[in-house]
């Protein structure tokens, strides 16, 4: 009972074993996927630390940033765009003692235009900002 690998018993055998080869790609595929560094997107926004320091009296005038669930952005429950909000956050910056700048997004509301947004903020040195209504997200984690 002997087995025969070629055409005849005496000829050598010149397949190439794929087994080892295909072995090695996947253990290089998995090193490689594993030392990737996770992707992470962030807007830092430099929030007031808190100080000992006797706080200013608070101005009555107070600004409120919203944001719908459709995208709309409001400026004191007028919509507004981009270049509009960014002159009023310049204009707001300038006054002293500055306004404080609620913002308030809605839970539903798409992560891309809350971003931008804030990302104007940002921009526009805004120090006093507020965010309103945070216990609507209490119960979506």
């Amino acid at each position: 009972m002997a087995m025969s690998s070629g055409k005849d018993d005496g000829d050598p055998m010149v397949d190439l074993n794929m087994t080892p080869l295909i072995d090695v790609l996947l253990v290089l595929i998995i090193m490689f996927i594993i030392t990737i560094p996770v992707q992470t997107h962030a807007v830092k926004v430099d929030l007031p630390v808190q100080n000992n320091n006797p706080h200013p009296p608070v101005d009555p005038v107070k600004n409120v940033l919203d944001i719908a669930a459709n995208g709309t952005v409001s400026w004191n429950g007028v919509p507004v765009n981009d270049p509009t909000l960014a002159s009023y956050l310049n204009q707001s910056a300038q006054l002293q003692p500055e306004p404080e700048l609620h913002f308030q997004p809605d839970a539903s509301a798409r992560y891309e235009v809350v971003d931008k947004t804030l990302a104007i903020v940002k921009r526009s040195n805004i120090t006093k900002l507020g965010f309103i209504g945070n216990e609507q997200y209490y119960n979506r984690f």
